[in-house]
């Protein structure tokens, strides 16, 4: 079973959409598990106090090193703890996949602005981002990351074979897909589509991939033309 453990000040965000569909099918049948724990309760005064003032001034405030450790000690496990950071690495779908080969992940999510320094130096915390933008807390993203990762665990998605054509498989962006009606507002499906030949369709289908992502991402195109030139 995969477990996704949360350290979060807003424990109510979760699950969100990881409680619904396919994931909570999954989370039925014991593929994976949620744990959800409030940083809050590990605060030692009686107030509770998770933050306080930066030193050396500025505005907002700083989720404290100590009561961050307390909760992450005690409920202590094996599995790689990333901080949700817009300075982090970029999460990709490389990162996705290796995930989701391990036995579990810690996502711990910031608020206000940010968390002590010593922490994530202390327990070695690696800090992680969806993307080059600010959110107002780590929660969201965290769920991004989660949705990334969990489809890619046997038994979640209802057809594996899924997987196989998606976006960045192989550097390229996935070819266009069409359903029924034949015909909608006098717009045709590709007649290639309903030739029957699989093999003029699969042909089709990565010429599209190609075109989407040398138009849409020159930065994936490359990665992919490279990929193709060490293969040759």
């Amino acid at each position: 079973m995969f477990s996704a453990n949360i350290f979060t000040l807003y424990p109510d965000v979760f699950p969100g959409v990881l409680g619904q569909g396919i994931y909570e099918r999954a989370s039925n049948k014991n593929i994976w598990e949620l744990n959800v724990k409030n940083i809050r309760d590990y605060a030692s005064d009686k107030h509770l106090t998770v933050d306080d003032k930066p030193f050396g001034g500025g505005s907002g405030m700083v989720m404290k090193a100590d009561v961050i450790n307390r909760c992450l000690d005690k409920n202590s496990n094996s599995f790689k703890t990333y901080y949700l950071s817009p300075r982090g690495k970029l999460f990709n779908q490389d990162l996705a996949n290796q995930i989701s080969n391990l036995n579990g992940i810690n996502l711990l999510c910031g608020h206000f602005e940010g968390v002590d320094q010593r922490v994530l130096d202390y327990k070695k915390i690696e800090e992680i981002s969806i993307g080059d933008f600010i959110l107002s807390g780590g929660e969201s993203a965290a769920i991004i990351i989660l949705d990334a990762v969990l489809r890619l665990i046997p038994g979640v998605l209802g057809n594996e074979n899924s997987i196989k054509d998606e976006s960045f498989t192989d550097n390229l962006l996935e070819y266009p897909q069409y359903t029924q009606p034949r015909v909608w507002n006098n717009l045709e499906v590709p007649s290639v589509l309903l030739s029957g030949n699989h093999a003029e369709i699969k042909d089709w289908r990565l010429n599209q991939s190609q075109s989407i992502t040398r138009n849409l991402r020159p930065d994936l195109w490359s990665r992919y033309t490279k990929s193709k030139d060490k293969k040759n």
